[in-house]
């Protein structure tokens, strides 16, 4: 074993402690800290027995154990232990040593802890981590963004511990300055919620329109992951309605509907809405998750209020066949919202984000890891300067198509009492994109004639703004004109 360590890592949860198991079967030794230090033996007697590692007991052992540059990465609970390890990191660290915080941070703190680490002379960088537990022991996502210069002495680990695509380049590089990887990493996150929210859409669909069993949604789910909806989640959808308890009945259908989150989707709608991107889908599912979360409400007013009784009568095969359809255009939509949403935080934040390699890197790896990220490497290959993901017209093609079996999926659905906000939602997004005149002029009078926020005239150039005195009784001040 190596007197030195090549990286150290603080936090031997889950994620950590396979993530340094993957470190070290890729050639690397590894200082690992636990603020719990029992759990630094235990894995050292157990896991990482005979293996490259050098357990450590202090801040100042795991520091002293480390080649220069010193690179220590954090997997901590985001919020104030970032910011507490930080603060005992500092004073045993060098100049040109690096922090590495690979937890699930929020973009406005990575951007001020890099600005901090930089003053205190050293590096710092942000990575997004995705993949789950499978993920960091095979080869996970990395999204690593903060100070430039860190990227060259790190690069040749996390390259070689993320996953791979087919041609064997990695699913990891370089994102951008400050924040920008952990807000890659969130909005990867809010497009893993949209996922999950349609695919449980397309379930209900099945189940309570369709009155499928588990069985032949399994089958369904299987037919669909050998297709162009081939993806992980997908995948484990079609598994876990295969999975039977010990009665030998569906495990799924025993599971409480009450959905957890841990805030990331919630941030990404939140971001969307500070920039002024209709993030659509990816609202309706933290909403949809706030609802099932409201479990004895949905129970009483099960009891109350009254809906449509479900009649489908319709061809069964035609609608599974639609709803394929509307899955994957509302999973285009997902996407497309979620570039519009990094292209608007490039401008924001003056990040110089590669949307291709972005879509490279969630390529393997990671939740959302799909067939079809491949195409839109391919997109932005084509045009570096894509302006929205539905302009190309591999996509815009698609979309196109999908949307008679995807409208036909939501109206039976609507008409049958099913809810399918994320479907609607999706599918009234593609509506509002293409329609070059939306009721926004009545919006704007409204806003004119009780507060006087002004309007533009079609009439006359952009950027003049008017005001009637619509009831013949107000005067002629007008309102400060601002856009939010």
């Amino acid at each position: 074993m190596k007197k030195k360590a090549d990286i150290g890592l603080i936090g031997l949860a889950v994620m950590g402690e396979n993530l340094v198991l993957n470190m070290e079967s890729k050639g690397y030794t590894v200082a690992v800290f636990n603020r719990t230090i029992e759990r630094v033996d235990h894995f050292m007697a157990n896991r990482g027995a005979g293996k490259n590692f050098i357990g450590t007991h202090s801040i100042e052992e795991l520091c002293a154990s480390l080649e220069r540059p010193r690179k220590v990465m954090m997997l901590v609970k985001a919020g104030q232990p970032v910011d507490d390890f930080i603060e005992l990191l500092i004073p045993h660290l060098e100049p040109g040593d690096i922090i590495i915080d690979g937890g699930n941070s929020h973009f406005p703190d990575t951007i001020r802890r890099v600005k901090y680490v930089e003053s205190k002379g050293l590096l710092y960088i942000g990575t997004g981590v995705s993949g789950g537990e499978e993920g960091a022991l095979l080869g996970p996502s990395l999204m690593p963004g903060g100070s430039p210069a860190a990227w060259p002495a790190v690069k040749e680990i996390f390259q070689a511990v993320s996953a791979k695509v087919e041609d064997g380049t990695p699913c990891c590089d370089w994102v951008g300055e400050g924040g920008a990887g952990h807000f890659v990493k969130m909005v990867h996150n809010g497009i893993e919620y949209g996922d999950m929210q349609i695919i449980n859409e397309a379930y209900q669909v099945m189940k309570d329109m369709l009155g499928m069993s588990d069985d032949e949604m399994h089958e369904v789910f299987k037919t669909w992951n050998e297709g162009d909806l081939d993806s992980y989640l997908i995948e484990i959808t079609r598994d876990i309605l295969a999975y039977k308890d010990e009665n030998g009945e569906p495990l799924v259908e025993k599971i409480l509907d009450t959905a957890g989150q841990k805030g990331t989707g919630k941030w990404t709608a939140v971001s969307a809405l500070d920039l002024g991107i209709p993030l659509t889908l990816i609202g309706e599912s933290v909403f949809s998750r706030c609802l099932s979360a409201q479990k004895d409400l949905r129970v009483e007013a099960s009891k109350l209020l009254n809906g449509p009784k479900v009649t489908f009568t319709g061809d069964k095969k035609q609608m599974i066949d639609d709803l394929k359809d509307a899955l994957f255009g509302a999973k285009i939509i997902s996407y497309a919202q979620g570039y519009n949403l990094m292209m608007e935080a490039a401008k924001e934040y003056k990040w110089n984000l590669n949307y291709g390699g972005i879509a490279l890197m969630w390529r393997g790896g990671c939740i959302i890891r799909s067939i079809f990220l491949g195409d839109i490497k391919k997109a932005f290959d084509k045009n570096p300067n894509l302006e929205h993901l539905l302009f190309d017209t591999h996509f815009k093609n698609i979309v196109e198509t999908a949307q008679a079996g995807w409208r036909r999926v939501c109206a039976s659905a609507l008409t049958n009492g099913i809810p399918v906000p994320a479907l609607t939602a999706a599918l009234c997004y593609f509506d509002g994109l293409r329609t070059e005149r939306l009721p926004a002029n009545l919006l704007q009078a409204q806003r004119d004639y009780f507060g006087a926020h002004t309007y533009e005239r079609i009439d006359q150039p952009r950027g003049q703004f008017y005001h009637t005195n619509w009831t013949g009784k107000g005067g002629d001040t007008a309102s400060t004109t601002y856009l939010a």
